[in-house]
């Protein structure tokens, strides 16, 4: 099924582009969540005049995202968690307790936009990637100290 795009959405496509999808990912996401349209005439021609809105609906996305990167360097994100003699976790440091951790701090992600490549299960500094908008990428440090 081909639908035409009204909002940017991670690995499928950008604002105005037509691609194709599934007819159950159309009809049970992307229409109810009013993220593309049938690709007709008719819908054509509305996309023509609403394409102005829509720009400036991901202009004001693109400039949010932004603002987050900037709030978020300016925090420091740091753990204090149980270890072991070798510097292991009880366990493992969740996309979840970042998230918490950020909402502490007046920072709202998704947990969409928070890349782990590797699992945090040691004392030390690890890498996390914040995505918060398709081309803006930013790497934090998250800090692990023994408690």
């Amino acid at each position: 099924m081909k639908v035409i795009l009204t909002t940017t959405i991670r690995k499928l496509g950008k604002v105005g582009e037509i691609v194709s999808v599934k007819p159950g990912f159309a009809r049970n996401f992307l229409f109810p969540n009013n993220m593309a349209l049938r690709d007709n005439k008719k819908n054509a021609a509305h996309y023509e005049k609403i394409k102005d809105e829509i720009k400036k609906n991901e202009e004001t996305k693109l400039v949010n995202a932004q603002k987050l990167i900037e709030k978020i360097k300016n925090i420091k994100i740091i753990f204090n968690k149980e270890a072991d003699e070798k510097d292991q976790l009880y366990g493992s440091i969740s996309k979840k307790e970042i998230i918490d951790f950020m909402s502490n701090n007046d920072v709202k992600i998704k947990s969409d936009d928070l890349l782990l490549r590797n699992p945090i299960r040691s004392i030390g500094e690890h890498t996390i990637e914040v995505n918060p908008y398709e081309g803006i990428s930013e790497e934090f440090l998250v800090t692990v100290i023994k408690n």
